[in-house]
C-alpha cells in the first residue's frame, strides 16, 4: 500500500504544477491577469498564441496521463488507478502552489482519461470537435465532452472504480465551467477563432 499512497501523492503534486502560468511567465506575462485570468490552455492560447497554448495543453495533459500510466505499469488495482487519476486532476484544479486555485481541468482530465480508456476519449473527442465546429464555443465542447465521458467509460470499460472516478472528474469540470455556462446562457461567451 505504500507505493500506492506515494504515487497518489506524487500525482497530486505533479498535477499541481501550473503549466500555463509557468509558460506565460517565461514569456513575461502573468496569465492570471490576462484574458479570462484562467491558467489553462484556452486562455494561454488566446493571450499568447498557438504555440504556447499547445505547449500548455500538452503539459497539462501529461500531468494527468503520466501518473495513470505509472499506476498501470505498477499493476495497481482499479481503485488505486482511479485514486491516482483523481489526485492528478485535483492537483491541477486545486493546486497547492497557487493557494488551491487552479485551472478548469479539461486538459488534465483528458490525460487521465487517455490513461484509463483511450477509446472513450476518442468518442468524446468526436463529440467535442462536432460541438466546437458547430457552435465555435470551446467551453461548450469541453462541458459536453466531460458530460458524456462517464457514460462512454461505463460502456467501453465498465469497471466501477474507473466509472466513478470519471463521473467525479466530469462533474468537477462542469462545475468549474459554471461562469462559462452563465455567459453561454447570456450569449456573451467568447467564440473560438482559429
Amino acid at each position: 500500500m505504500t507505493r500506492e499512497l506515494v504515487l497518489t501523492i506524487v500525482a497530486y503534486f505533479l498535477g499541481s504544477i501550473p503549466t500555463g502560468l509557468l509558460l506565460a511567465k517565461a514569456a513575461g506575462v502573468d496569465i492570471r491577469s490576462s484574458g479570462s485570468g484562467n491558467i489553462g490552455a484556452t486562455n494561454v492560447y488566446r493571450t499568447l498564441g498557438r504555440s504556447v497554448g499547445v505547449m500548455t495543453l500538452v503539459g497539462d495533459c501529461l500531468k494527468g496521463l503520466l501518473p495513470v500510466l505509472a499506476a498501470r505499469y505498477l499493476a495497481l488495482s482499479d481503485p488505486w488507478v482511479a485514486a491516482v487519476g483523481l489526485a492528478a486532476f485535483l492537483g491541477h484544479v486545486y493546486t497547492i502552489f497557487l493557494g488551491f486555485k487552479g485551472g478548469k481541468g479539461v486538459a488534465t482530465a483528458l490525460g487521465v482519461f487517455l490513461g484509463v480508456s483511450p477509446l472513450a476519449v476518442a468518442g468524446a473527442l468526436v463529440i467535442f470537435i462536432a460541438v466546437v465546429w458547430k457552435s465555435r464555443y470551446i467551453s461548450l465542447g469541453s462541458i459536453t465532452a466531460a458530460a458524456v465521458m462517464p457514460g462512454l467509460v461505463a460502456v467501453i470499460d465498465g469497471r466501477p472504480p474507473l466509472v466513478l472516478m470519471s463521473a467525479l472528474v466530469a462533474a468537477l469540470v462542469v462545475w468549474k465551467h459554471r461562469e462559462n455556462i452563465q455567459r453561454l446562457r447570456a450569449g456573451v461567451e467568447n467564440k473560438f477563432k482559429a
